[in-house]
């Protein structure tokens, strides 16, 4: 599976990571399990993951608070994937 991921652009002409980098990975290393070393890979992966999930179930069931509750996850999600990037980009 790891033939077949999409190089990063902006790490290959640019010389650094986008706060996406690590995310493809991430993804293959849930799928065999891992489930730390994808934390590690991209710490956002598992707000995501719910984020994600949330949208889909909600397509199908009405839930009470779900504008609400996606606003919370989309700020989590984002706020994880700005705060570990800056914290990738300083180390």
């Amino acid at each position: 599976m790891e033939e077949y991921m999409l190089p990063c652009l902006n790490k290959k002409y640019l010389g650094f990571e986008c706060m996406g980098c690590g995310l493809q990975r991430s993804v293959a290393l849930l799928l065999k399990g891992e489930f730390i070393e994808a934390f590690y890979m991209y710490p956002a992966i598992y707000p995501l993951i719910a984020l994600l999930g949330f949208l889909m179930v909600n397509q199908f069931v009405t839930i009470k608070y779900a504008n609400k509750t996606i606003i919370i996850l989309a700020i989590l999600t984002v706020a994880t994937i700005i705060i570990s990037y800056t914290i990738k980009m300083t180390h």
